[in-house]
Formats: structure tokens, C-alpha cells, sequence
């Protein structure tokens, strides 16, 4: 199985991980790892979680607020959200639109 993680995606991934390495040396890349480990559990087990109402499923990390939100096509999960989960929920949803 292929992956694919949209650039906002990334780019909220990236945020996260900037704002624990300043909170404390070592945290960033911690969750960096967390959410290697995960991406490597649903390439692994897709259609573990369940779908949502929104129709994505989703992976919440054991260390940190955030989860990962993805849709699978054919042969490929597409990462859409790093999304922190006490805030906005589901802002990300349109995002499942621009995958074909």
C-alpha cells in the first residue's frame, strides 16, 4: 500500500513537532516517531478503524492530542489531517474533496 500526505497535512505535522521541540528538546522528535509508528500501523491495518460520519477513519496517537485522519483509494491512504483533537473539529473534512 501506497501512501500519500497532503502538503497541509504535512505542514500541520510540522507545526506540532516545531512547537514541542520548543517546549522541551527532544519532544518534537518524539512525536515525530509516534507518528511514524502510526502511519506504519495503517498502511499495515486500513480498514481497522472504523469509518467516520465524514467518511475517513482515524488513528489517535497514544502521546500526544493529535490524530491522524486518512481515506484509502484503491491502492493508496491519503494522510489528510494531523489534526489536534480538542480544537475545531473536522476543519479538514473538505480536504477528502480534492483527492480523485
Amino acid at each position: 500500500m501506497k501512501k500519500i500526505i497532503l502538503q497541509q497535512a504535512f505542514n500541520e505535522l510540522d507545526d506540532a513537532i516545531s512547537y514541542y521541540e520548543d517546549q522541551q528538546a527532544g519532544l518534537g522528535l518524539r512525536l515525530m516517531d509516534e507518528f511514524d509508528q502510526h502511519v506504519r500501523w495503517i498502511l499495515s491495518n486500513s480498514d481497522v478503524p472504523r469509518i467516520r460520519r465524514g467518511g475517513y477513519r482515524r488513528v489517535n496517537l497514544k502521546t500526544f492530542p493529535y490524530y491522524i485522519a486518512y481515506i484509502v483509494r484503491e491502492d493508496t491512504v491519503w494522510i489528510l489531517a494531523v489534526a489536534h483533537g480538542h480544537r475545531k473539529p473536522e476543519y479538514w473534512i473538505e480536504r477528502k474533496n480534492e483527492i480523485i
